[in-house]
């Protein structure tokens, strides 16, 4: 027998119409995966050298950014390294860069304008210091140096520092007892190739294409520093975030060591600035963490970026947008 459906309660109208907005809100969430509106402008990231891993790190980077956020325009400067890189954020020059921890505490302790403003996103990679000589150079050790020309890094650089502080864990001054040469990566190989100088100081992640293509075509040697880790941890507040490190013998296959390399190293910090949008950051930190693999794949140092380690951006304060998407995604 035919009956007529009973009305529905406008109750349970209501009721059913919210159940469909919720349905539709949890679909276009999962489509738009940060559950945000698209968000536009412009970005500018301070690389570094064209031959160093900041700079390939960045292009690569760039890349998944043009993914995740096509709204979003991103422009890479290239620097002399994590000194120039943090003056221009802290300027408001960039907005997002990279550099050492060591070069941090020092920009910080020094206080350079903006400095208070600069925060962390993420810890990222470790840089490996290198000294690179020719396979038959009679360097051993920082402390033969005496008397030669070495490279040791650009004024604006990280590796500046790094090579300055070493030298003169090793009693040598470095400015009267070697000549030094105020060049990057992207002409140190040659400037050895050429006989032109000695040595070379760099810092950066294994293996730097700059050192392995120099390897490929010339005779080198790594010189450790291990001997000279205790008495630079010693010496104060940046030298703090030195550790001892080993570069194994595979790291530049053609290289002439015939064991690992013992060194130091230093973790890399991915920088901003507290008034950066806390949107932008957040999905800019999720880029950084899910991109790790496929940037690995040509930058290997960048495998080794950890969401476990990433929050640990001392000396630096973790911006508000990153420390979000970190608590997004903690189990």
């Amino acid at each position: 027998m035919f009956r007529v459906p009973p009305r529905i309660s406008r109750r349970r109208a209501l009721q059913g119409l919210v159940a469909v907005v919720g349905v539709l809100a949890a679909l276009l969430w999962w489509l738009n995966p940060f559950g945000k509106q698209e968000l536009k402008g412009d970005l500018t990231f301070s690389t570094g050298v064209r031959t160093g891993v900041y700079h390939r790190y960045g292009q690569l980077l760039e890349q998944a950014l043009a993914s995740d956020l096509p709204g979003v325009k991103v422009r890479l400067r290239t620097s002399e390294g994590s000194q120039q890189n943090l003056q221009r954020v802290a300027d408001g020059e960039a907005d997002f860069t990279v550099a050492t921890a060591d070069a941090v505490s020092k920009y910080r302790l020094d206080g350079k304008p903006g400095a208070s403003r600069l925060r962390g996103v993420a810890r990222l990679y470790d840089d490996y210091v290198q000294l690179v000589v020719p396979a038959g150079s009679p360097v051993q050790s920082a402390r033969d140096l005496r008397g030669k020309r070495v490279a040791v890094g650009q004024d604006g650089s990280g590796v500046r520092l790094i090579s300055e502080r070493l030298l003169t864990a090793a009693k040598l001054d470095p400015a009267k007892d070697i000549t030094p040469v105020a060049i990057g990566i992207d002409t140190m190989p040659a400037e050895l190739e050429a006989g032109r100088i000695d040595a070379f100081f760099w810092s950066g992640g294994l293996p730097t294409n700059a050192v392995r293509e120099l390897s490929e075509r010339f005779d080198i040697r790594l010189v450790q520093l291990g001997d000279l880790v205790e008495r630079l941890q010693a010496s104060g507040s940046p030298a703090r975030y030195y550790r001892p490190a080993v570069m194994p013998q595979d790291a530049y296959a053609r290289a002439r060591n015939t064991s690992s390399v013992a060194t130091l190293a230093v973790p890399n910090l991915l920088v901003t600035r507290e008034d950066t949008s806390e949107a932008l950051t957040e999905q800019f930190t999720r880029t950084v963490i899910l991109s790790r693999d496929r940037i690995g794949h040509e930058v290997h140092a960048a495998q080794l970026v950890d969401l476990r380690t990433a929050i640990y951006t001392d000396p630096l304060d973790l911006h508000e947008g990153a420390r979000r998407y970190y608590r997004s995604v903690k189990p």
